[in-house]
């Protein structure tokens, strides 16, 4: 062993160390990394931040904005809550978000998907009387699973990629690893149909603030236009397209005539509706029935450089607010502020009166839209208390068909080879922000910038344990080790070893360390490499026996309430699953001498 070899090891070993303490966040430990692998000097001057203008970087970073634009959309929302009333058992439940988040996460990120279908979850399991962890973590694996079905599903493709290009001047294609993703895909789909039995059933640890807030519903008015669907139908048949979770309190006609909202009322052009439900049910109610939300007018912004800035927030009027007793059409909010009013709730009442005539109280919470910039002063001054985290869309423009028309054509160009995966999905990401799928801001959020962090600062250390023939010396021992084992048992001693390590690095940092050493371990056995670097792909994103591995784990372990011992109840039989039927569907896909 050479003198770079002992240091280039030093180096990860006290790295993977460190991500295993876990006390220091992961970007700033691979950060840590590469500035030892540059003091050491296994990482050339010139080449310590070669990682940061990699593709790989730009690709996890375009593929986040893309995903938050298609979450944003509530295209996918819309399409299942149409299907979800008429699920009342818990098993179909299970079977509609399982295969809707595996199936999502072949297209966007799987933390999107999941992350777009949890407020679902919870929904149905109120409607079936269960409790949310039956469908959290099956929801979560079934995300993993789906991420293995195409490149920009999950990270660990990504960076496969990127080695086989490396290796061969090919990276693996969009859809290349389609046969090997859905076969794992529809075999671990159907064991969590049955297998989620194996959980405990836990309760929500810890509620959202906006959760222990226990907000009263909002009041909301929307006007029936000519392109409504509900146009000429009844308000039960607006009650029952949102799945009753939204009410109809109230239809003004011809501006001042008051009409009960009985259920078999028909709805006429004009017609102005009061309607009471949480903010993301009455956003899902304009959208559905395609209702125009009547305060939603033009904010203007005070300069250009602003003036995509406007956003909805939720605040609530304090003690000394100088609203308290007024109404919004008396205190010209609109013209005096630039807010425009959305909705209000104020706990135990139900408002019949418009909104702009309803005299408010302190506490009242209301839902606001206006210039990002004027916030911060027009809330001081109003002594209004914004909600911390609680982000507001309603009155938000949800464009369903854009965000999923420039996903559709980024993956069609790559997958037919016009453009390269980095090229495409850098351009879908600008037009998502160009044709206000999301704003500036959101997709400036939407991107994990510890991920990128991260990946930019290993990629160097990665390409140090190549350099200095460190992946060729572990390769060469894991080669003793295993001589004796079948061709089969070499690729699964490869895909248990990333499947391994991932609960102690990260699925990322896993494949960046784990393929280098898997190619050169193929190339001792005379295989080809392209059947080890799918084994450490599949087995890098299949961590189903912790909730560290993978943020997907990580995001339901509050939310369903789980402990960290819970994981391997469901996850070990999937983690076998996984290695026994991938082990041959991989050499079936990808032949071990070509």
């Amino acid at each position: 062993m050479t003198q770079d070899q002992l240091l280039a090891f030093a180096v990860l070993g006290a790295m993977m160390a460190a991500f295993a303490w876990g006390r220091l966040r992961y970007d700033l430990v691979a950060a840590l990394a590469l500035i030892a692998g540059v003091l050491v000097g296994v990482v050339p001057h010139e080449a310590a931040f070669s990682g940061f203008g990699d593709d790989i970087v730009i690709i996890v970073a375009s593929a986040l904005v893309v995903s938050a634009a298609v979450e944003r959309s509530g295209a996918v929302e819309s399409a299942v809550h149409r299907i979800a009333p008429k699920l009342v058992s818990v098993q179909s439940q299970m079977v509609l978000l399982v295969l809707t988040v595996t199936a999502l996460s072949a297209f966007v990120k799987n933390i999107g998907a999941l992350a777009m279908m949890m407020p679902v979850a919870f929904q149905m399991a109120r409607r079936s009387g269960s409790s949310p962890s039956r469908f959290l973590m099956p929801m979560a694996f079934g995300s993993l699973l789906g991420g293995l079905i195409t490149l920009i599903g999950t990270s660990p493709n990504i960076i496969v990629s990127r080695v086989r290009e490396e290796l061969t001047g090919e990276p693996f294609r969009m859809f290349d690893f389609a046969p090997v993703g859905i076969g794992l895909s529809v075999a671990g789909v159907l064991f969590l149909f049955v297998g989620y039995r194996l959980l405990p059933i836990r309760r929500q640890s810890a509620a959202p603030i906006h959760e222990a807030i226990d907000l009263e519903n909002y009041v909301t008015e929307a006007r029936v236009t000519a392109a409504s669907t509900v146009l000429g139908k009844t308000i039960a048949d607006l009650v029952v397209l949102n799945d009753h979770d939204v009410d109809v309190i109230g239809v003004i006609r011809n501006q001042t005539d008051r009409v009960r909202p009985l259920p078999d009322v028909v709805l006429r052009e004009g017609d102005l509706l009061l309607l009471e439900g949480d903010p993301a049910a009455l956003q899902r109610a304009l959208a559905a029935a395609k209702l125009a939300l009547v305060g939603d007018r033009a904010v203007t912004a005070t300069n250009e450089s602003e003036a995509r800035e406007i956003v909805g927030i939720e605040a609530v009027i304090g003690p000394n607010s100088s609203l308290i007793g007024q109404t919004a059409k008396r205190m010209a909010l609109h013209h005096r502020y630039g807010f425009n009013l959305l909705a209000v709730s104020r706990s135990g009442q139900r408002f019949t009166d418009r909104l702009r005539d309803i005299k408010l109280q302190a506490g009242d919470v209301l839902v606001l839209k206006g210039e990002l910039g004027r916030l911060p002063d027009n809330l001081k001054e109003l002594h209004l208390l914004p909600l911390a985290q609680r982000e507001i869309r309603l009155g938000g423009a949800r464009q369903q068909l854009k965000p999923i028309a420039i996903l559709a054509t980024a993956m069609l160009l790559t997958a037919v080879g016009v453009l390269p995966v980095a090229t495409a999905f850098f351009i879908a990401a600008a037009a998502m922000v160009a044709f206000r799928s999301l704003s500036l801001r959101e997709a400036y959020e939407a991107i994990d910038w510890p991920i990128l962090v991260m990946l930019g600062s290993l990629i160097p250390i990665s390409a140090a344990i190549g350099s200095t023939g460190g992946a060729d010396l572990i390769a060469g021992g894991l080669y003793r080790l295993s001589s004796a084992l079948p061709a089969y048992g070499a690729l699964a001693l490869i895909m248990a070893a990333a499947m391994l390590i991932t609960p102690f690095l990260n699925n990322a940092a896993t494949v960046l360390v784990m393929a280098p050493i898997a190619a050169s371990f193929a190339q001792r056995f005379g295989y080809g490499a392209d059947a080890f670097l799918i084994a450490v792909a599949v087995g890098a994103a299949c961590d189903f026996l912790t909730p560290i591995g993978h943020q997907c784990n990580t995001l339901v372990m509050g939310p369903g309430g789980y402990r960290f011992g819970d994981y391997w109840k469901l996850g070990l039989p999937l983690t076998l699953l996984v290695l026994l039927l991938g082990v041959p569907l991989i050499m079936a896909v990808w032949p071990l001498v070509g």
